[in-house]
């Protein structure tokens, strides 16, 4: 027998299996580094709303994307939490299915996470009297959810979102007086009263239970913090801002963060910087010019800055940052001030001080005839690729129809594409 143990021959070995490796990984790299996008609808369009999508990879490879759908949103009660499984390998997307419903409410606005333990979460809302301020954030977990079909649920629960004892004194120490936002903003005739009537408003509901209470929404990812905290952002379209609901043993208790105010700051997206530190992106819900808005936490979510704007321009619709394992970031949404016609991939190789690369995934000239493609969700998968689904709702004359005679316009749509074909950038235009 050939004695592998001596050094002159362990260490020909080392170095051949290091080359081994090293080569392998240039050419999985290489093959990663060509650019490439594809995309799909998940089912084809059709008149019935569909919105507000999320997108997981599961532990097997597959893809699982949920969604509202039905006849509205708020005030239809027939909305229901829909999804669709796409195989590791494979082209087309199953049959669409329900993932959750509470027959006779509207229920929307859902997302979903895999944990540490490979259960699947779906957070939703329950909306209990027609009005966004009437939401009941809920949520299910599933460890059978890879087979044909809906997930099976093991666990069904209520995400109790009990505002701490400094909620109200932050709102007051935060919120401008009347005064101070007609200054700032130069308000003039009916945005004086509005302003000060929404101020107003805002003071006494923050000692309201029930309306402090009810009325928190999801929207983006939730964030797995150091494989132990599990942070779920949340925004209030009545306060018109943020607050995270942060678990630290896998929904047995709940508490919240201190209230992220701002001028309409919503629907958060949390990411991680390499210190350690939670930045969160957030949507523009308030005065104009619209920017993204931005906080950050440096201890584990509990508390966060001021809420600032950013320079990166939002027209009041929902966008998500995610980091990649190379430490880069990267943005999707809609990238104007006004229209979701427009809906964007940018690429930050320093944390979101600066995205050098830009490149759209949707583009129609504005005007009344535009699509809207919206509402995007983005993931990185195990493969180092992005997959990214979203609202696509067409809005032309020349829709096909359906047997009633009205519009199919809507669908949810998936992307597959690779951060090369980001740098690449839009093509030039002839």
């Amino acid at each position: 027998m050939r004695d592998f143990g001596k050094a002159t021959n362990t260490a020909a070995l080392g170095r051949l299996l290091a080359l081994t490796v090293a080569c392998g990984w240039l050419a999985s790299a290489g093959a990663a580094e060509k650019p490439f996008c594809e995309s799909e609808l998940i089912f084809p369009l059709e008149v019935w709303h569909n919105h507000a999508s999320c997108i997981v990879e599961t532990p097997t490879g597959d893809l699982l994307v949920c969604w509202f759908h039905g006849s509205g949103e708020r005030t239809a009660d027939d909305v229901k939490i829909e999804g669709a499984r796409l195989r590791r390998g494979s082209r087309h997307w199953s049959k669409r299915f329900t993932m959750a419903d509470t027959p006779g409410f509207p229920d929307g606005n859902p997302c979903m996470i895999i944990d540490p333990r490979g259960r699947l979460w779906l957070f939703y809302t329950t909306i209990l009297a027609n009005t966004w301020e009437s939401a009941l954030q809920k949520y299910r977990i599933s460890s059978d959810y890879r087979g044909e079909g809906p997930p099976k649920w093991e666990d069904s629960e209520v995400l109790p979102v009990k505002p701490g004892p400094e909620f109200a004194a932050a709102v007051n120490r935060t919120l401008p007086t009347a005064e101070q936002a007609i200054a700032q903003l130069h308000l003039t005739g009916r945005d004086r009263q509005e302003a000060g009537e929404f101020l107003d408003a805002m003071r006494r509901h923050t000692s309201d239970k029930l309306y402090s209470r009810l009325g928190w929404m999801t929207r983006a990812h939730p964030f797995v913090l150091d494989g132990r905290r599990l942070i779920v952002p949340l925004y209030h379209d009545g306060f018109s801002f943020s607050l995270m609901a942060i678990t630290d043993d896998w929904g047995q208790t709940w508490h919240t963060s201190t209230p992220l105010i701002g001028a309409g700051n919503i629907q958060p997206s949390i990411v991680q910087r390499r210190d350690g530190s939670l930045y969160t992106l957030m949507r523009d819900n308030g005065p104009p010019p619209h920017r993204l808005q931005q906080s950050e936490s440096r201890d584990r979510g509990e508390t966060w800055s001021p809420v600032t704007d950013t320079a990166l321009p939002n027209p009041g619709s929902g966008a998500e940052v995610i980091a990649l394992r190379n430490g880069h970031w990267v943005l999707v949404g809609n990238d104007t001030d006004d229209g979701r016609n427009s809906l964007a991939v940018l690429l930050s190789d320093d944390e979101g001080k600066t995205w050098k690369w830009k490149r759209h995934l949707e583009y129609e000239p504005p005007g009344p005839e535009a699509g809207s493609f919206h509402y995007p969700s983005i993931i990185q998968a195990r493969d180092g690729t992005l997959h990214a689904s979203y609202s696509y709702h067409l809005a032309r004359r020349n829709l096909p129809k359906d047997v009633d005679g009205d519009p199919a316009a809507k669908s949810i749509k998936h992307a597959h594409f690779n951060e090369a074909w980001i740098r690449q950038g839009d093509p030039r235009q002839p």
